[in-house]
């Protein structure tokens, strides 16, 4: 028998009936049945700029949906075309240091794949860790380290999500990855592979955590991006990460760490990341 607590957990945790019927209101509000998912991060909403008749929803409109708090996230999802292949954008995420559970976090994830998603490409701002980690360059993820000490596959297991136990040897997608960086390279971005470590926040990291960080491998630093990666993948969704480098983490540079600072760096590699996504949405995929 369930205790009381266990009962609220459980209560309080959106699982796969939710997310089937935010899936179901989504496929109803439109036409486009999106193939690609895309997740936008702090200060990257101008990315929707390219998008080709698009459908904007409000998350609160959306069942089950959470709201996006944070400055910076707007909290829309767009319906739309990328050139000729149909996506669903995210424009806006949701942190857990906003309050909400890890499934909270993850159900407009679930929500997608179940409305027929099979690509994600997710975004973030991150501090620069590793050398090449400057303001302005770009970070495709090779792994992470999740350092926020939840996981959104938490609570009773429900086969329709998949398996409880998964594989996340190969998270990011090596064939995404090469074609992104094949692109970046072509078009002189400045793009990087590495090593993305998660943490709780909302305040930013010390320079003595900074250290131990660096030491433990991590190229840069956020306070997202994983929970929807390892529900994606649980879902057996395929995925790419990027992250737009803000700024140097604390202890890397004498300026004071500031999230105006993060937002305006996103702003401006908005149209980087436009071109990287081309190398990847294609209408074959």
């Amino acid at each position: 028998m369930k205790s009381k607590t266990q009962s609220r957990v459980v209560q309080n945790c959106p699982g796969y009936s939710e997310a089937a019927k935010a899936a179901r209101y989504i496929r109803a509000r439109s036409d486009i049945a999106p193939r690609v998912g895309i997740i936008l991060g702090s200060g990257l909403g101008g990315v929707v700029d390219c998008l080709h008749r698009a459908k904007r929803i409000p998350y609160p409109s959306i069942p089950h949906f959470p709201r996006a708090t944070v400055l910076g996230h707007a909290g829309e999802l767009h319906l739309a075309y990328w050139e000729k292949v149909p996506v669903a954008v995210l424009a806006g995420r949701m942190h857990l240091y906003e309050g909400y559970s890890p499934a909270q976090i993850v159900l407009p994830v679930r929500a997608l794949a179940l409305a027929g998603v099979k690509m994600l490409l997710v975004t973030c701002a991150a501090g620069g860790i590793a050398a090449q980690a400057t303001p302005g360059a770009l970070m495709v993820f090779s792994d992470h380290i999740n350092f926020q000490s939840m996981s959104p596959l938490v609570g009773p297991e429900d086969p329709r999500l998949g398996l409880r136990f998964i594989d996340m040897s190969q998270a990011y997608d090596p064939q995404l990855r090469r074609a992104v960086l094949k692109a970046a390279r072509k078009q002189r971005i400045r793009c990087f592979e590495g090593v993305y470590a998660a943490v709780l926040g909302p305040s930013f990291e010390t320079p003595a955590e900074i250290r131990a960080l660096q030491r433990l491998g991590a190229d840069a630093v956020g306070m997202s991006t994983i929970p929807e990666v390892i529900a994606a993948r649980q879902l057996g969704v395929r995925v790419m990460a990027v992250a737009s480098i803000t700024n140097r983490a604390a202890g890397l540079s004498r300026q004071p760490l500031s999230h105006e600072e993060v937002l305006e760096a996103g702003k401006q590699a908005a149209d980087d990341l436009i071109r990287l996504f081309d190398a990847v949405i294609e209408p074959t995929e």
